[in-house]
């Protein structure tokens, strides 16, 4: 094999100078769902729809772990912006166990998800990190830089479960 047809090595998104307009903490939270996006479609890669919905060993479903990364970032950035989940956002958490949708379908939702808070943390990267912000009901206390970093270790948290139930998956096949 020639060295211009060998795979370029892999580098993780924080390592590929992107967003350099973004100051540095938007611009991690930016990295986080770059680098969720590319373990997610790695390790999805070959699962079958019905895998997909599958609970191995009782653990919960790929696709419970992907409709929950997407519409989270939602909620968790709704909150950064100062608002309160809305009707809409809050029936489509009680949706997020079961539902029949695609592995394709579940990516693209990702990807959406993805593409939109992007455009939400690049405008929540300039403000000042330590304005308050209230969660839920209660309006537990946080922050505009707490509610972004949430964002990033919540994901990250959810990738990796979706990697274990990936890999169990895949272990099961034989």
């Amino acid at each position: 094999m020639s060295a211009s047809s060998a795979a370029a090595p892999y580098i993780e998104p924080w390592l590929r100078g992107t967003y350099s307009d973004v100051p540095a903490v938007g611009r991690a939270v930016l990295h986080t769902l770059d680098l969720a996006l590319d373990d997610i479609t790695k390790w999805t890669a070959g699962l079958t729809d019905d895998e997909a919905h599958a609970e191995p060993l009782g653990l919960p479903a790929v696709s419970f772990h992907l409709k929950h990364i997407a519409r989270s970032v939602d909620r968790i950035l709704t909150y950064a912006e100062g608002g309160q989940i809305s009707a809409e956002q809050l029936a489509t958490l009680k949706t997020e166990q079961g539902g029949t949708e695609t592995l394709a379908e579940l990516l693209a939702e990702i990807e959406a998800s993805f593409s939109y808070a992007a455009e939400r943390i690049r405008t929540l990267a300039t403000a000042n990190f330590d304005t308050p912000r209230g969660v839920g009901r209660k309006q537990l206390p946080t922050s505009i830089g707490g509610a972004l970093i949430h964002v990033a270790d919540h994901t990250q948290r959810h990738v990796g479960q979706v990697i274990t139930t990936a890999k169990v998956l895949m272990a099961q096949r034989g």
